[in-house]
């Protein structure tokens, strides 16, 4: 009796069930992908995800997949992998890609020169534009993938201009070069940071920059596929910073249960034991309390307003210093700012709280005969609460900057629990002085 061959999956199928696989049901349903798509499946994976699967496959086949790679997606691989089979996939290369990994591994992998690829098209100022084309034609078959534009270098490597190929095309095959290059050119060195190359991205609208070193010798070029992943990556990043977490440095279900325990545990306890201040600040007004328990009926209200206002304001300075639409220069500008905005919200919050406390007295008698001092005392409390509440989580972001760690570590919740005990000690002087001798 013969037996079948397993049924082909199509790229579509896999793509769809790959998060719900075990590595071993990914492995053996990438085997019976159809060998004409399975490369562009393959591409399609994340470094991580192709780093585990070349890993399972065997030494034949981690060399056919590895070497489809261009050098810098290559080192993402490998960086992915663990440090002990680094070397042994590093000989999985031919000698030319080895060579140029070994180049951008030498590189932090933040930086632009851990980002580039090392393969770009080039032509020579002298070249006429028939020739540049023909040799174009010829880089593309050999080893260049990506060809957005030819960079004009001269014999020692300097980078002398750039030339797109519509203006190649355009352009009178006996002109040269150099007649039609644009020497108005947008780099960044080898060291400039991701965050400040998305950023030139965003602002220069390219398809791809070139990288060069302290004497303008061309590196390589950094695409704008690379850096999507990369404001990607940093939008993730920063998003878990402001939830109150470590950030994850991977897919949600690829991060182990103890490690994913560690990231979160380490926050939460933070935030706990900030929290435990606000029982300490509750026990300091235990009198006021005893003598007036309506007051601990708004403490709720009170809190979650301050912290509500000041996740707010973190969320969106953290935000503006991101996409370097505020700087560090701008704290003062910010804070008056943010001052004006935290009195007119905490005054339209106090006015609602006043006119709730007031309605309900009317109606139902809950606050007793100085309801109109507690409603003050409510209303007052919101405005000072809400507006440190935004004034503090405007300018924490930018005291963390200063200190040369990263704003999104200034999370919500951390803001929260920063104006929560603060705002207990608002709300109860306000309480102080304005019931003296009534109710206090």
């Amino acid at each position: 009796m013969e037996t079948q061959d397993p049924e082909p999956i199509f790229p579509q199928e896999l793509r769809d069930a790959w998060p719900a696989l075990s590595r071993d049901e990914r492995v053996e349903s990438f085997k019976l992908v159809p060998h004409a798509t399975a490369d562009d499946f393959f591409l399609s994976l994340s470094a991580q995800e192709q780093a585990d699967l070349i890993l399972a496959l065997g030494p034949g086949e981690r060399r056919t997949w590895l070497r489809l790679l261009a050098p810098d997606d290559a080192v993402d691989v490998i960086q992915a992998t663990p440090a002990d089979t680094r070397d042994a996939l590093l000989r999985e290369l031919d000698d030319t890609t080895r060579r140029e990994v070994h180049a951008l591994l030498a590189y932090a992998e933040d930086n632009a020169g851990g980002l580039m690829n090392p393969r770009f098209a080039r032509v020579r100022p002298e070249m006429t534009i028939d020739e540049a084309i023909s040799y174009l034609r010829r880089q593309t078959r050999e080893k260049v993938e990506t060809v957005y534009y030819a960079y004009v270098l001269d014999p020692q490597q300097h980078l002398l201009g750039v030339v797109s190929l519509r203006q190649l095309f355009q352009s009178a095959p006996d002109k040269r070069v150099e007649d039609v290059m644009s020497r108005d050119l947008v780099t960044v060195s080898e060291h400039t940071d991701q965050e400040a190359v998305s950023r030139l991205f965003a602002s220069k609208s390219l398809m791809a920059i070139p990288v060069v070193d302290a004497e303008r010798r061309m590196k390589g070029i950094v695409t704008v596929d690379d850096i999507v992943q990369v404001v990607q990556e940093e939008a993730t990043e920063d998003i878990q910073k402001v939830g109150g977490m470590e950030a994850l440095d991977a897919p949600y279900f690829e991060v182990g249960f103890l490690a994913m325990l560690k990231k979160r545990a380490g926050w939460l306890l933070v935030l706990f034991l900030g929290e435990m201040l606000t029982a300490t600040a509750m026990g300091h007004f235990e009198d006021e309390i005893a003598r007036a328990v309506v007051l601990a009926l708004f403490v709720p209200l009170i809190i979650s307003s301050g912290g509500n206002s000041g996740s707010q304001a973190t969320t969106l300075i953290i935000r503006s210093l991101a996409l370097n639409e505020v700087r560090l220069r701008d704290g003062w500008r910010v804070a008056r700012r943010e001052v004006l905005a935290g009195v007119a919200l905490g005054a339209i919050l106090g006015g609602v709280g006043i006119v709730r406390i007031l309605v309900w007295q009317h109606f139902f008698g809950s606050y007793g005969e100085h309801a109109v001092l507690v409603a003050l005392t409510v209303g007052l409390s919101l405005v000072g609460v809400v507006t440190w509440g935004t004034l503090s989580g405007s300018m924490l972001p930018f005291a963390l900057r200063r200190l040369g760690f990263d704003p999104a570590s200034a999370s919500a919740p951390f803001v929260a629990t920063l104006v929560d005990v603060s705002g207990l000690v608002i709300y109860f002087t306000v309480a102080s002085l304005l019931l003296r001798g009534t109710l206090l």
